[in-house]
């Protein structure tokens, strides 16, 4: 919970996503919209089978029998009608309502990092090469620009456009701050978030970043795609990207 307060303005995170809307004009309609949007997709990709291989069930043992817990809690069907009827959490007349803020959950992911050559050496399967990645600082005020800054950063590390990526992973802390990163960054909607993201998903803090990565790996896969940026803001004042090229 500590990591929630920002530890130099001593603001809750969501206040750095109102500051975020206010400074780049992003309306609460506009905030719910891709609120619901991103639940759908949820529900679509879920419907279809589509996070299957990444997520593993666990068995929780009661007095009636075992239960399998395979299936993310936190999504709701929601609509741009239902949320626009939620309160501002944080601000008077402000964007950030418990519809289109991401979730405080439980969860945990893991990735194997490793060369090509011990992959190989020990048979395991290669999902991705990860092509490069970038880490900057940004105002504390306004943290869930990083993205933004930290692509910048990444795509001229690589040489590559933002145009050659098939698909692209915001972490969605807010739905209004992962708005301002698409609109700064023009990042086509057909290519942002495919599946839905954390306000649908929830956001296990530590747990998020490795997680849309490895959907991103999956999903790459799924469509016979070949690149894709990942990327997120960090508490503190932070952004953080990755490329990545499906094996």
């Amino acid at each position: 919970w500590e990591c929630l307060t920002d530890s130099y303005t001593g603001a809750p995170m969501a206040i750095t996503a109102e500051n975020l809307g206010e400074k780049y004009g992003i309306s609460r309609e506009e905030v719910d919209a891709y609120a619901s949007l991103t639940q759908d997709r949820w529900k679509a990709a879920h419907d279809r089978g589509f996070f299957a291989n990444e997520i593993v069930g666990i068995t929780l043992k009661t007095r009636k029998g075992e239960t399998v817990f395979e299936v993310d809690e936190h999504p709701r069907t929601s609509t741009v009608e239902s949320l626009g009827k939620l309160k501002p959490v944080f601000k008077k007349d402000g964007l950030v309502t418990a519809g289109n803020a991401s979730g405080i959950c439980d969860g945990a992911a893991a990735l194997i990092l490793t060369t090509q050559t011990r992959a190989e050496k020990e048979g395991w399967a290669i999902l991705g090469h990860l092509l490069g990645n970038a880490v900057v600082g940004v105002d504390p005020k306004r943290m869930g620009i990083g993205p933004v800054a930290a692509t910048h950063k990444l795509l001229q590390k690589t040489g590559m456009t933002l145009s050659q990526m098939d698909l692209v992973e915001v972490n969605e802390a807010f739905a209004a701050q992962c708005l301002v990163v698409a609109k700064q960054l023009e990042i086509p909607q057909e290519k942002l978030n495919v599946n839905g993201g954390a306000v649908a998903l929830g956001h296990p803090l530590a747990a998020s970043g490795a997680r849309i990565t490895a959907h991103v790996l999956y999903e790459l896969s799924r469509r016979n795609q070949t690149h894709a940026l990942v990327s997120a803001c960090i508490g503190g004042g932070q952004g953080q990207a990755l490329l990545i090229r499906r094996a």
